[in-house]
């Protein structure tokens, strides 16, 4: 029941009128105001005035009872939905026109913290649904199967998929399995799982999970998108070398070359 009241709210009604409409629901015959409070929980004082409400949004009807006192009926469940996401999708396609007309430009380019793990894979399922030309993740199997959903509308929509999976994910895209180095020692050598996920090379999330704990950052700075976008790309790369010439021969490079030996700070 708490998770009805929960998405009722979500889809406009008070705490209220989630109870009164959950109670007349659950009667499964018309009740009067008095029933309602009893059953609901919803005060004596403000039962009738939450009916009136939900009679004028058109998701309960009164009735005459047998005793011809006003009893109220609920909307069928399944037509108050089928309202509900009219009314929704009406309002988001009235706010697609409406909403660009008043937004200010920004003077700098968003960028905001993400303290948690729920924050950062909401915040990057928002860059998957709005990637339209390309997306690069680099991603554990922990969190690609919280994604997945979105990546896979994504790819359905036409956009260019790349994941580099440190561990067994569902195909989606281009998927590059991250072997070079093998996904334990990554671990291993950083202490957390790295997330990145890019949108068109114009926004990101990047952060890390660990031991219980995860932050991270988005931001909508093409430039730090650029870099992100990059750092998948070349990583894919490394990985398709590896599988080219052989791990055993990166691995004489990486450690006699002067050059590579400069850039990992071993020279």
């Amino acid at each position: 029941m708490h998770d009805v009241l929960e998405h009722l709210q979500r889809l406009g009604m008070s705490g209220y009128e989630a109870k009164a409409y959950a109670a007349l629901v659950a009667a499964g015959r018309p009740i009067n105001g008095y029933e309602v409070a009893k059953r609901s929980g919803v005060p004596r004082s403000t039962v009738y005035e939450t009916l009136g409400k939900l009679v004028a949004r058109g998701a309960a009807f009164e009735v005459r009872g047998a005793s011809d006192a006003t009893e109220y009926q609920p909307l069928p469940a399944e037509a108050l939905l089928d309202r509900l996401r009219r009314e929704f999708d009406g309002s988001v396609e009235a706010l697609r026109t409406a909403l660009p007309a008043v937004v200010a430009a920004p003077e700098a380019p968003l960028i905001h913290g993400l303290r948690d793990g729920a924050a950062m894979l909401a915040r990057a399922g928002d860059v998957v649904a709005g990637a339209r030309r390309s997306l690069f993740l680099s991603v554990w199997p922990e969190e690609m199967a919280r994604l997945h959903g979105g990546v896979r509308a994504a790819q359905d929509r036409g956009v260019d998929v790349s994941v580099v999976a440190f561990g067994e994910v569902e195909e989606v895209g281009h998927v590059y399995a991250h072997r070079y180095s093998a996904p334990k020692a990554v671990l291993d050598d950083l202490g957390y799982r790295l997330f990145v996920v890019v949108a068109d090379r114009r926004e990101a999330v990047v952060g890390g999970f660990g031991e219980g704990e995860a932050w991270g950052i988005y931001t909508g700075d093409p430039a730090v998108a650029l870099m992100a976008a990059e750092y998948v790309r070349q990583d894919a790369a490394l990985q398709i070398l590896a599988e080219r010439v052989g791990a055993a021969e990166l691995d004489r490079w990486f450690a006699h070359d002067p050059g590579l030996l400069r850039l990992l700070g071993r020279g």
